[in-house]
Formats: C-alpha cells, structure tokens, sequence
C-alpha cells in the first residue's frame, strides 16, 4: 500500500517550489521590465505557467525565452513571460473589459486576462492547440472562458465587440476583421515588425486605439516574436 503522507508531502513540495519560481519570475524579470500593475502582478504570482505548457517544456516554464510549442499546422512560439506581461499592461485591461485572446495556443494568456477582465474569449486556428487550451483552462477551473477554433485573422465576430483584442505575436497585414470587433475606445496590441530586419524578429509592442471609427496607434517598448502566419504580409511579385 502506497504511503499517502509521503505522496501529499511530495506534491506539497512541488506547489511551493512552483510558488518561489513564479516569485522568482516577477521579481526578476516580470518588475525590472516595468511592469507594474498590481493586479497583473499578482495574477501572475497565481498562474503556475507550467500547467499549461507540454510536459517536455515544463522545466522551462519560467525562462525569459520564446518556447516553441508543436502543433499540427504552424510552429508557434509562446512569448515571454516578460514581453507578455507589459503587452498585457499596454492593453490597458479593466476589470470589466471583454477580451479577445488570439493565438491563446495552450491557455496561458488565457489564464492571467481571466483574473483581469470581465470575460475572456480565447482564439486558436490549430486543432491539436486548441484541444490543449481547452483543456488546460478546464484543469485549472476556467470553464468560463470562452473558446474558438477559427482563423486567427476572422477573429470572433459573433462574440464581438471587444473592449480588447490581445494577439499572442508579431503581426504585419491583415488586422481589418480584428478592428471592426473593437469597440469605440477599444484597444488591440501585438508586435509589429520592424521593416528592413533581415532577421524577422525585431518588434516594437504596439497598441491600436479605435476612436470615432478610426484607429490610431503608439508604440510601447521593443520587443521580439515571429510574425503568426495568419497575419504575414502575401508577398509581392516582381515582374521584370
């Protein structure tokens, strides 16, 4: 008969290990980084990360890189918990805001929005990631959360409007659909590529406002991310 004192005292442990790790993380990476909302900060000190990244990148869950996560369709990588964090604070989130996640890929995102705002739509175009972020949000109590499966680029269109549209990565051409589900005074941020990078990854984080139907937008910091497949600029011919 298994001894369940040293079974409970082994998962005791491992919950306070991920506890120091995630203060680790806010303390060092998350607050040097000039994030400093209270709320995001102790969102994040709730959310273990590793709940929702696949077992072989579990040990990495409080790293400062981008983790690939594989999939059936396109290579995703997740942001840092740092850039994802002051992208999250730059959208401005209220605790009444309806939220557009997209690209949520294995839920974490998913999960530090549903502990800001009023209620969380989460998007992903990948079936074996959504199955995986549908999941992962039940495990950890979020049935609450919304759920789609549908091209990133459409949006949620029966679900819209939005007070704010999160999008997981860098972004270059087709944010159209994304703006007509914003609201009046909506905000969308992502990352968008800085032009003439030959390494494709520089970034600035930006955010978009809609205001009287129009958009305008400021930048936030710099930053790094691929560009999402849904959201690369067709390439142009050259007929010589």
């Amino acid at each position: 008969m298994q001894d369940t004192s040293l079974e409970d005292a082994a998962i005791a442990e491992r919950l306070a290990q991920s506890a120091r790790h995630r203060r680790t993380m806010v303390d060092c990476q998350i607050r040097t980084f000039d994030v400093t909302d209270q709320p995001l900060l102790a969102r994040m000190l709730e959310v273990p990360r590793e709940d929702f990244l696949p077992p072989e990148l579990a040990p990495l869950a409080y790293s400062d890189t981008g983790l690939q996560v594989k999939s059936g369709g396109e290579r995703r990588t997740l942001l840092p918990p740092l850039v994802l964090a002051r992208l999250i604070q730059g959208a401005g989130v209220g605790s009444a805001d309806k939220v557009l996640d997209v690209g949520a890929a294995t839920g974490y995102s998913s999960a530090l929005l549903a502990g800001l705002a009023g209620r969380v739509v989460a998007l992903e175009s990948d079936p074996s990631l959504y199955k995986e972020l549908r999941s992962n949000l039940d495990a950890f109590g979020l049935a609450k959360v919304e759920t789609v499966l549908a091209p990133l680029s459409e949006g949620a269109p029966k679900e819209a409007p939005f007070d704010v549209i999160f999008i997981n990565g860098a972004v270059e051409a087709n944010l159209d659909a994304l703006f007509a589900q914003l609201k009046d005074g909506g905000r969308l941020v992502a990352l968008k590529p800085l032009s003439g990078d030959l390494t494709g990854r520089a970034s600035k984080a930006v955010r978009y406002e809609k205001i009287d139907g129009g958009i305008g937008y400021r930048v936030l910091f710099d930053a790094s991310a691929p560009i999402l497949d849904a959201f690369r600029r067709d390439e142009q011919f050259t007929f010589l």
